[in-house]
């Protein structure tokens, strides 16, 4: 995960080494009509989905014909909606197995939830309150994973895609369920990661961008997966550490190690920014901008962080 502040970190504290925060993103091939009855790679697209947190569908908005579509023409909302029809199918498989055991309760929702689905509405637009999302939550629907949509535009679109009109199409799209659009060129970011590090940003500049596909979109994910950083620094080294949002304390330092959790006593934070500020932590010791927090402490974004344990 790109983080700048791992640099600045690095640097105030002569670390030996960076380790930034990590992210996996699992390349699963196309899908296809009728996967649900085999088609392509059938069940082992859907088994392989199953076990992802968030989906990303990248959706073709370029138009070129030496590169052939497999359902014969450009069309991103016709994609996404093969896409959503596989995963509906297979969600109310799913659905079907469980409706023959339940309560009234419980089949009340589940009827709700398997209408929308023959209709081919993903779970994740039928406005299901929180009770309800919690109860289909067991169920590990295919159609209730957050998602973002990636549209795959030519070269000269990408700083500005507002004149393609597929794109504004998927932007429209995914308005609807609040997800996030974000605009690529494969072509270019194939490119890109070959170039040394100065030239892929003069390249990047002369193409009206700030920084690759890759990186937006992975900031994208920790953003839909509501995932944070908190930050170590030390001569060792600098390093990013990955938590859920509203993570206390405690449950933070278990993600550096078990003994840190159990014998939790308390964190010494100061914010990335005043840290920079002061220009050392010292200089933010004395400004009283270095605090003591205990056990029922959320943590911040961007907190640079010391654990105080004792087993």
């Amino acid at each position: 995960v790109p983080d700048k502040r791992l640099d600045v970190l690095s640097d105030m504290f002569k670390s030996k080494k960076i380790v930034p925060a990590a992210m996996r993103f699992v390349d699963i091939a196309g899908l296809v009509k009728g996967a649900s009855k085999g088609e392509g790679l059938g069940n082992k697209f859907l088994s392989h989905i199953r076990e992802v947190d968030a989906v990303a569908e990248v959706v073709r908005c370029f138009e070129d014909g030496n590169i052939t579509h497999v359902e014969g023409s450009i069309d991103p909302l016709r994609d996404i909606d093969i896409i959503n029809t596989e995963l509906c199918l297979a969600d109310m498989e799913t659905v079907e197995k469980r409706q023959e055991r339940l309560v009234k309760l419980e089949q009340a929702v589940m009827e709700k939830v398997m209408a929308g689905l023959s209709d081919g509405v993903p779970a994740r637009r039928l406005g299901l309150t929180e009770e309800e999302q919690e109860f289909l939550g067991e169920l590990h629907l295919l159609t209730m994973k957050p998602v973002l949509y990636i549209t795959n535009v030519a070269e000269g679109e990408v700083a500005d895609p507002s004149g393609n009109e597929h794109v504004q199409a998927v932007k429209k799209y995914a308005a609807e369920e609040n997800a996030e659009v974000i605009v690529v060129s494969a072509k270019m970011e194939s490119e890109v990661a070959e170039l040394p590090e100065e030239e892929a940003k003069e390249y990047l500049e002369m193409a009206g961008l700030e920084e690759t596909g890759l990186d937006r979109l992975i900031k994208a994910g920790f953003k839909l997966l509501g995932l944070m950083t908190f930050l170590t620094a030390g001569e060792m080294e600098s390093r990013a550490w990955t938590i859920k949002l509203n993570t206390k304390a405690p449950q933070a330092a278990g993600k550096i190690h078990t003994d840190f959790e159990r014998g939790f006593i308390r964190a010494e934070i100061v914010s990335f920014d005043d840290l920079v500020a002061c220009g050392s932590k010292a200089a933010a010791r004395e400004k009283g901008l270095v605090r003591l927090e205990g056990k029922d402490y959320v943590m911040q974004d961007g907190d640079v962080v010391e654990f105080r344990f004792n087993v």
